[in-house]
């Protein structure tokens, strides 16, 4: 599943929880984040380190998706300092992340805290209407057994040939 994973990207992986929206270029991969679900709430945590809460952002767009953006402030890499950078790989720059939240989080009623760089966003679920489910009762005459044992091959307009 590894090699899978590596040769077809992140955001390619099909058991992708937060699939559902394409990612551009603008730093998707750089959001790591978890999905649970409680029987009260969705949760959703993700890996921020560095970030300030000033420095982000969290909205939700139609009711439905939720979308998380902002801006690694860490050291730049300043050219002009007279030094040799031998190796470079904590996050800089802007990030994005959006998906589909669940269709029965209420997005309205979301509490968003961050603590030692993580991220939780914690979605209460809206309770779900059972569909409601009556019995109809048949009438009409007595069922016969018509052809005498003989199939009975009936056409309608209704009914596909």
């Amino acid at each position: 599943m590894a090699l899978v994973h590596n040769m077809l990207g992140r955001h390619s992986n099909i058991f992708d929880a937060f699939r559902g929206f394409p990612s551009d270029d603008s730093g998707a991969d750089d959001i790591r984040m978890d999905r649970k679900e409680t029987p009260e709430a969705h949760v959703f945590k993700a890996d921020l380190p560095g970030v300030r809460k000033g420095d982000l952002k969290v909205e939700v767009e139609d009711g439905r998706v939720l979308s998380i953006s902002g801006e690694h402030s860490g050291d730049p890499i300043d050219d002009k300092e007279k030094c040799e950078w031998h190796c470079s790989e904590r996050s800089r720059g802007r990030f994005y992340r959006r998906f589909r939240l669940p269709e029965d989080a209420e997005a309205d009623e979301m509490k968003a805290s961050m603590e030692n760089g993580v991220l939780t966003l914690i979605v209460p679920k809206r309770q779900m209407k059972k569909p409601e489910v009556r019995s109809v009762e048949i009438t009409g005459g007595a069922s016969k057994k018509r052809g005498k044992g003989k199939d009975v091959v009936c056409w309608s307009s209704f009914w596909p040939r």
